[in-house]
């Protein structure tokens, strides 16, 4: 079995996904996981499909064939699974530029690997400033985790940080 992670972008249309999953599944593909946004205009994400050996190459040719996507498609010869040492951080923070390479320089540093990360900004309720908040799937050695968070929230005053597991 191989694994396909694939990345897209598209123009936002309606029936893009129904496109999507019915050329994966007419070349015998199945859909694992995906995460998928609208983003200015535009329909972003990035998936995984796995499908049988003799299967593969037919449907990377097919998903190439697609003008309505640009892609970009890694084979994997199998799925690989977080580590038993995940830890989800929820961060908020007054938004700023470079805010994003601050925190995962902080995590890299820590000795953190960033698996996951989606991240929003929005108004706060009562002031009307610029919010960035964060939700950070990683992994890390348990015993770094106390040292992560401190130098998270050392990058500035207002960065909050809830850890759950």
């Amino acid at each position: 079995m191989k694994h396909l992670v694939i990345s897209f972008v598209s123009e936002d249309r309606p029936g893009l996904v129904e496109l999507l999953s019915n050329t994966i599944k007419q070349h015998q593909g199945n859909w694992q996981t995906s995460s998928m946004h609208h983003l200015s205009g535009y329909f972003a994400g990035v998936l995984e499909v796995a499908v049988a050996e003799q299967h593969h190459q037919e449907l990377i040719d097919a998903l190439n064939a697609m003008s309505a996507f640009q892609l970009t498609i890694a084979t994997a010869s199998s799925a690989t699974e977080l580590a038993a040492q995940a830890v989800t951080l929820e961060l908020t923070a007054n938004d700023r530029p470079g805010i994003v390479q601050d925190i995962s320089s902080a995590i890299h540093k820590q000795g953190g690997n960033l698996v996951k990360l989606v991240s929003t900004q929005q108004a706060a309720a009562h002031t009307g400033q610029t919010m960035f908040t964060a939700k950070a799937k990683i992994e890390v050695n348990q015993d770094d985790i106390e040292q992560m968070v401190e130098a998270l929230e050392s990058l500035a005053d207002d960065l909050m940080v809830d850890i759950s597991r």
